[in-house]
């Protein structure tokens, strides 16, 4: 069975990265935060993978959490990041190295108060659905 985890958080990670819509908030997105990281920012969750396989391919579901991290005070930036988030992912087609019919799609979102009261949390479910490219 082949992996999407590393290929698809590159190329998720890519189009954040390059986000103008995120930048422009001074959003950064992290794979691994440094201690130095100022918030607000986003980090990529943990992916969770099911073969899908079709009659004449093999393919993958992919469950994977976005998490935003905000300082404010309220769900209010949180919210708006998440919905930043949706914006550039959801329904988009999103290249990945090694797969076909890329299909991407938001899961609505969930927000949280963080053990550190200062921190608000916001998590933006994502489902994944990829085709292993089977070209040579």
């Amino acid at each position: 069975m082949s992996t999407a985890a590393v290929p698809l958080l590159t190329a998720i990670f890519a189009r954040l990265s390059g986000s103008a819509a995120l930048q422009a908030r001074g959003v950064r997105v992290y794979d691994e935060v440094p201690e130095t990281a100022v918030t607000p920012y986003v980090t990529l969750g943990d992916p969770s993978e099911l073969p899908s396989d079709q009659h004449d391919a093999q393919g993958l579901d992919v469950d994977l959490d976005l998490h935003v991290w905000s300082r404010y005070r309220g769900y209010k930036e949180a919210a708006e990041i998440v919905a930043l988030l949706h914006a550039e992912l959801d329904r988009k087609p999103l290249p990945v190295d090694g797969f076909t019919n890329v299909s991407i799609a938001a899961g609505g979102a969930r927000y949280m108060r963080d053990p550190d009261p200062e921190l608000r949390h916001g998590v933006a479910p994502f489902r994944v659905w990829l085709t292993v490219d089977s070209t040579p």
